[in-house]
């Protein structure tokens, strides 16, 4: 690279990704096909529109990467094109949520989401989000005595409110959703049942959480969580008589985004394409073992687990303690100067700042990408725990 200032940089990061244990639960290591994907020169072409559709010409070779990263998107969660569409273009989870929202629900209309501390993305309908500037917000929580969801005070939540959608997903609740109860809330108030699968979505691909697919009318998701692709994100919409899928093609484009990066969508393809492998399906049950035993094993330790332990990829740990432990931003601070990186977190009802919280979100996926077992992940919670409490 004649760059040598980035180069430098990029060469520090590497190095610093190596030598770190990486508890982050939105994180994960790509494969060398993604990587490689991603840097050809794919990032020279323009090709806004859609394939067959585009408004530039030389594109015959970006429809056929674009139609084939489609393809493999629905065969990764088993979909029938006949059943279900999918936008490959959106450039990451957030821009994703907001074309749904422009395409489904009328400007101040209601969003019924779940509330950012409780577990929700800030996509939900957070007030400081545009999700929640734009339309009307409507809050979720967890129950306060069992920490996981409550399904009857969400029916009655919904009943009451009767939003235009309501999201069912999340970044930072651990246990399975209902996507069979949400449906039935969502039909009782006449609302789109959105599902953000973002941090569920390998572990879905690989049959290691259930399928949202048989309940939602939409499905978005981003590609480089548990999916282990580059950043970007897929929007998923039911094909019948309401046309959900032109519709939020419309939202993408024209209605935010311009030209699509097609060397992402290449890379996107790849990690679709090695979603589908028998050996993705061993690694999705591997990071929901080893995500349940360092929550169990940190749970024996004296740390108190958020609902009493996880169902997925990640769990929240109260590290505060009623004011007998450590914030968790203190807490993120210990464990980086001794190379372990995790994220602070809010917990459910938590009384301290989300700039100062009481928990860290804790994540499995990307250390099982690198081969780490049960085995890994009990000394994993006995090293965490002596750094804690020094």
């Amino acid at each position: 690279m004649k760059d040598k200032e980035i180069e430098k940089l990029i060469k520090e990061e590497d190095a610093r990704q190596k030598k770190v244990v990486n508890l982050i639960a939105s994180e994960n290591y790509v494969s060398d096909d993604v990587l490689k994907a991603l840097g050809t020169k794919l990032v020279n072409k323009y090709s806004e529109g859609y394939p067959g559709k585009r408004y530039y010409g030389g594109n015959s070779v970006t429809d056929k990467v674009e139609l084939l990263c489609q393809k493999r998107a629905l065969k990764a969660f088993k979909l029938s094109p006949a059943k279900w569409a999918v936008n490959v273009q959106a450039l990451s989870g957030s821009p994703a949520n907001l074309a749904v929202y422009l395409a489904l629900v009328p400007l101040g209309g209601k969003i019924m989401g779940m509330s950012l501390p409780h577990g929700g993305h800030l996509t939900h309908g957070q007030k400081v989000s545009a999700t929640g500037k734009f339309w009307e917000s409507v809050l979720y929580e967890v129950n306060k005595k069992t920490e996981m969801l409550d399904y009857d005070a969400l029916l009655k939540q919904a009943v009451e409110e009767k939003p235009n959608i309501i999201v069912a997903g999340f970044t930072a609740y651990p246990r399975k959703i209902d996507w069979k109860k949400f449906r039935a809330i969502a039909d009782v108030c006449g609302a789109y049942l959105m599902v953000d699968m973002s941090h569920l979505a390998g572990l879905v691909a690989g049959g290691a959480y259930p399928s949202p697919f048989s309940y939602a009318d939409v499905v978005t998701t981003t590609t480089h969580k548990t999916l282990r692709g580059p950043r970007a994100a897929l929007i998923f919409s039911k094909i019948d008589e309401r046309e959900l899928g032109k519709k939020i093609d419309k939202a993408i484009f024209p209605g935010l985004q311009g030209g699509p990066h097609q060397n992402q969508i290449a890379a996107v393809a790849v990690a679709l394409g090695e979603a589908v492998r028998p050996e993705f399906k061993k690694y999705a049950k591997q990071v929901v073992k080893n995500t349940q035993t360092l929550a169990k094993e940190l749970g024996k330790l004296g740390w108190r687990i958020i609902s009493g332990g996880t169902d997925s990829h990640l769990f929240l740990m109260d590290t505060w303690l009623d004011g007998k432990g450590i914030s968790g931003k203190e807490a993120s601070t210990r464990l980086e100067k001794e190379g372990i990186i995790v994220n602070m977190n809010t917990i459910p009802f938590d009384t301290r700042s989300p700039f100062d919280p009481s928990g860290l979100r804790i994540g499995a996926a990307a250390e099982t990408t690198r081969g780490k077992k049960e085995g890994d992940m009990i000394k994993l919670a006995k090293r965490i725990d002596s750094i804690l409490r020094k």
